[in-house]
């Protein structure tokens, strides 16, 4: 670690996750924020926080374990969302629903993200890491990308005049799905709604008894596991947090 980075941590410390009142998750398809949060999402959600789901894409490419296609897998996908929030207790899930599958232009996407952004006032947005070398999926890559520059624009009024959104005081962005965790959020206790939530609830894409529910079942024990021990936290999730000051002009920041 430089003397840069380490300097910075003591000058500008990371927020807890924990620590703002309004949160606004974002994914790319209907079950990615169960994946990448779910079970942070829980624990804020019981902590009487409040929490917004926003779903960018419609899911309609989904159609590897169901006959259904089109309109009815993205009804279906949709109905298994706002189930799926329920059993995290969020009850406010908003879609813009662009096509899936990158179906639309970034411009489309950012002035969907900008206008959620403004009308919920988050002071936190969670979305997925664009900095990931292992990812590929372009959804995951353009929300991120999005969510990012979105948050880092909010509160200015040009920019966000110009996805006719209002501005909005967001403090920070907290990356999931990320290989560079700099927070750790403790789940124990919040773990097992995380699991219902996926998979008792997004059986179009993993049906009970299938390898791939097997397989992410397996993974997200194990990630708990690793996160936990990292932090000393029994089971935890981990983000890559970003304040306003973090996210402009500090290269050491993301170390």
């Amino acid at each position: 670690m430089s003397l840069t980075s380490l300097a910075l941590k003591f000058a500008v410390p990371v927020p807890k996750v924990e620590s703002f009142k309004r949160y606004l998750f974002i994914g790319p398809h209907p079950d990615d924020i169960e994946i990448g949060a779910g079970a942070t999402a829980a624990k804020l959600a019981a902590m009487g926080k409040t929490v917004c789901f926003l779903i960018c894409t419609d899911g309609r490419f989904g159609d590897g374990h169901t006959e259904l296609k089109g309109d009815q897998l993205i009804e279906r996908r949709k109905q298994e969302a706002i189930t799926s929030a329920k059993v995290l207790g969020v009850s406010d899930v908003r879609f813009l629903g662009l096509p899936d599958g990158a179906g639309y232009t970034q411009e489309e996407l950012m002035r969907g993200i900008a206008q959620t952004i403004g009308n919920f006032q988050p002071d936190l947005v969670l979305a997925p890491d664009p900095c990931v070398t292992s990812e590929c999926h372009a959804d995951h890559l353009n929300v991120g990308e999005a969510a990012r520059r979105i948050v880092c624009a909010a509160p200015y009024p040009g920019t966000m005049n110009a996805f006719q959104a209002k501005t909005a005081p967001v403090q920070a962005i907290a990356y999931y799905m990320t290989a560079k965790p700099n927070r750790h959020v403790k789940t124990n206790g919040y773990f097992q709604k995380q699991l219902s939530s996926i998979f008792d609830c997004h059986t179009s894409q993993f049906p009970t008894g299938s390898a791939e529910a097997g397989s992410l079942r397996t993974y997200l024990q194990l990630r708990s596991i690793d996160f936990g021990l990292r932090s000393l936290k029994g089971r935890a999730e981990g983000f890559r947090l970003l304040t306003q000051t973090h996210m402009h002009c500090i290269s050491e920041a993301g170390n």
